[in-house]
C-alpha cells in the first residue's frame, strides 16, 4: 500500500494515534525529512542512532528487534535497564559506519541528522540506502529545522511535543504495533496536561536560561535558543526565555546573562564527558565561585534546577522537563 507524502503528514498533525490504529500493510512508504523511506516487512534488525530515539523503542516494547545502539548521553529510562543491557552499544558516541553495517540491520533509526544525514559524521542517508538499509530520521531534528548551517543546527519554526508524538506514531506503524504507540501518546499528553496545571500562574514574571555545557573552562556557554525543546518546556509553564536566538545552542557570553538576570538557572546532567562542562560539578562550582555569575540574583537564592540533559533535546524526556521546571517552580515558590 502506498501512502502520500502528503497525506501522512496531514493525518500525523492531526491525530497520529488515530491514525495508525489501522494494521499496518506492506510494502510501506511515506516521506521522512524530504526523503522517501519504503519498509517491505516489519523490521526484525534495527540500529538505533541517538538515546531518544532508542528510548522510544523500548517504550513501545520493541527491545528485542534492536542489535545496536549509540549515542548515550545518560543512563536509561527507569525500568529499562535489564532490556538496555541486553543490547550491543556500539559507541557511547558516534559509531563507526562499519560498526552499524555490521550488525546488519535492516533499519537505522537515527535521532539526528548530524549523525545519519546530509553531512552526517557516520554517513549519509543514501549509503545506507545503497545496501537496502532503509534511515528513519526522527521529525524532531529536520521539520522547521536547518541543519546545513553546521553544530546544532537553526530552528525556524518552534519545536512542540507533536513532533515526538509523530516520531512515536510513525515508529509504531513501521513496527506494526499501532496499539502501543497509541497507548504511549495517550499516557504522555496525560503527563504533560497535569504539569501545566501544576503552575497555571506565576506570582511574578518568571524567566530561566538553560545551560547545556560550555566548549572549555572558563567559555561562553551552550544555552538554549528560543525555538528547541527548552523554549517549549518553558512556553508550556509561562515562563520567560532569556535567550532569543533561533539556534538550537548558541554560545552566549555570562555577562549577557547576567544583565539579562534570570529567575531560574537549569544546569544539564549528563554522563557524557566530551566537554568540561559536561560534567555537573564543575557547572554549579562555576555559578558559585566566578566573579559574574554569583552576584546573579538566581544563584544567590539558589534557584538552579538540576535537570537530565535528555530533556534539554527534542526528546521522549522532554515531558519529564516540564515536570521538573514544574516542580522546581512551585519549590522556590514561584507559582501559585
Amino acid at each position: 500500500m502506498f501512502v502520500s507524502a502528503s497525506a501522512v503528514a496531514t493525518l500525523v498533525a492531526v491525530s497520529p494515534a488515530n491514525t495508525y490504529a489501522a494494521e499496518t500493510h506492506y510494502p510501506l512508504t511515506f516521506e521522512n525529512c524530504g526523503r522517501e523511506i519504503t519498509f517491505t516487512h516489519a523490521p526484525e534488525r534495527t540500529v538505533s542512532i541517538g538515546q531518544s530515539s532508542t528510548e522510544i523503542l523500548y517504550l513501545l516494547g520493541l527491545a528485542d528487534k534492536v542489535v545496536g545502539t549509540a549515542l548515550w548521553l545518560g543512563p536509561v529510562l527507569e525500568g529499562y535497564e535489564e532490556a538496555n543491557a541486553a543490547v550491543p552499544r556500539l559507541a557511547d558516541n558516534d559509531p563507526s559506519f562499519e560498526s552499524v553495517v555490521s550488525t546488519k540491520p535492516d533499519v537505522v533509526t537515527t535521532q539526528f541528522q548530524s549523525q545519519v544525514g546530509p553531512e552526517g559524521v557516520i554517513a549519509t542517508s543514501e549509503q545506507f540506502e545503497e545496501l537496502g538499509i532503509p534511515v528513519y530520521t526522527s521529525p524532531s531534528d529536520c521539520l522547521g529545522k536547518d541543519n546545513s548551517v553546521g553544530g546544532d543546527g537553526i530552528r525556524h519554526t518552534v519545536f512542540t511535543i507533536e513532533l515526538i508524538y509523530r516520531e512515536i506514531a510513525e515508529l509504531a506503524r513501521i513496527f506494526n504495533v499501532q496499539d502501543r504507540g497509541e497507548k504511549l501518546i495517550a499516557e504522555l499528553k496525560t503527563r504533560e496536561d497535569a504539569a501545566r496545571e501544576k503552575i497555571a500562574s506565576t506570582n511574578d514574571k518568571v524567566s530561566a536560561v538553560f545551560w547545556f555545557s560550555s566548549p572549555a573552562e572558563g567559555t561562553d556557554p551552550y544555552v538554549a535558543g528560543r525555538n528547541g525543546a527548552p523554549g517549549y518546556i518553558m512556553s508550556v509553564l509561562g515562563i520567560d526565555n532569556i535567550i532569543e536566538s533561533n539556534e538550537e545552542w548558541p554560545t552566549v557570553g555570562w555577562e549577557t546573562i547576567a544583565k539579562a538576570a534570570p529567575t531560574i538557572i537549569v544546569a544539564g546532567e549528563m554522563e557524557r564527558r566530551r566537554y568540561p562542562a559536561d560534567d555537573l560539578e564543575y557547572k554549579l562550582r562555576f555559578l558559585k565561585s566566578d566573579p559574574v555569575t554569583k552576584l546573579m540574583p538566581a544563584v544567590q537564592a539558589n534557584h538552579i534546577v538540576v535537570m537530565d540533559a535528555q530533556t534539554m533535546n527534542p526528546t521522549i524526556r522532554t515531558i519529564d522537563g516540564i515536570e521538573a521546571l514544574a516542580d522546581a517552580v512551585e519549590s522556590f515558590g514561584l507559582g501559585k
